[in-house]
Order: C-alpha cells, then sequence, then structure tokens
C-alpha cells in the first residue's frame, strides 16, 4: 500500500511483555519481503515523540505500533503524531482508525470479550481454571481509513478494500 523503501519499523516498549515476540514475527516477516526492519524504543511521551521526529527523517517508512498498553492507552497521540510526520501506520485496535489512523489490524476485541465471558461462566459453574484450555484471538479485523490515505497520497489497492473488514471514508 505503500512506497517501497525497502524499510519497515515497528514502534515497541522496550519494558514490554509483548516487545519479544513482535520483534521477532516482524523481523521474520520483512525477512519473507526482503525488507529491513527498524526498531523504534520508546517507553515515556517524549520518546513516542522523538521516535517519530526520527522515522520521519527516513521519508515515507511504514510503521507498526506493538500492541503495548503505552501505545493503546494514547490513540489519538499516535494517530496525531503520524499524521504531523506523515509516517503511514498500522495499528493493533480498530479504535486507531476511528481516530484517524491509516490502517488497523488485529483481535475482534468483543469476540475476545464473549471467549472471556465464557470462560468466566465456565470458572464460576465450579471448572478449574488450570483445565481449561489456552486460547487466542481467533477473528481478527481490517480497518482502512480512506480519508488518512487520501491525505497521505496513498492509493488503496481494491483488493485490499474488499478483504477489509471495514472502510471508512
Amino acid at each position: 500500500m505503500v512506497p517501497a523503501t525497502g524499510v519497515i519499523a515497528l514502534l515497541v516498549n522496550p519494558n514490554s511483555a509483548v516487545r519479544e515476540v513482535e520483534t521477532k514475527e516482524l523481523n521474520e516477516a520483512a525477512r519473507t519481503l526482503g525488507l529491513e526492519t527498524r526498531i523504534l524504543n520508546a517507553a515515556s511521551e517524549s520518546e513516542i515523540d522523538a521516535a517519530f521526529a526520527m522515522l520521519a527523517k527516513e521519508r515515507s517508512v511504514p510503521l507498526v505500533v506493538s500492541s503495548d498498553n503505552l501505545f493503546t492507552d494514547r490513540p489519538v497521540r499516535l494517530v496525531v503524531l503520524a499524521a504531523r510526520h506523515a509516517i503511514p501506520a498500522i495499528y493493533p485496535y480498530r479504535w486507531f482508525a476511528a481516530a484517524g489512523g491509516l490502517m488497523s489490524y488485529g483481535p475482534d476485541l468483543a469476540d475476545v470479550y464473549r471467549v472471556v465471558g465464557t470462560y468466566a461462566g465456565r470458572i464460576l459453574k465450579g471448572a478449574k481454571p488450570a483445565d481449561l484450555p489456552i486460547q487466542q484471538a481467533v477473528k481478527v479485523e481490517l480497518v482502512i481509513n480512506l480519508k488518512t490515505a487520501k491525505a497521505l497520497g496513498i492509493d488503496v489497492p481494491a483488493t485490499l478494500l474488499a478483504r477489509a473488514d471495514e472502510v471508512i471514508e
């Protein structure tokens, strides 16, 4: 969807429990696509600002934002920074795209909460938590914000739009 720069960046909190897994997964995906990765560490508000400013100097490098709470608790701030620096970014949850982010791809949280509710019900009926199988999100959703794509000068391919669960115009 974005110009081929040969580089993709990941914004992560170096103190996060998900940092290692997300970094490994991005590196593997990038290697498969023949891309170089840039890992941007940020553990505070000022470091988030600095990471965006640094990435902006590289011109059109796409950004993947980690699912760490440091970032997911600040959707408007991250979306504003991406817009200010003209950085095409993908976020982990739909509320980022709704706030003006380019796109999001992540678990359907309503589906996740249904599973949590089912598990809570089973536990309340006497099931031992240790006996319940571990589950992960099965349903993921892609949300694309066409208004933001237009502002960034990005043409979203029709095939990607067709796969989107929601398109914000």
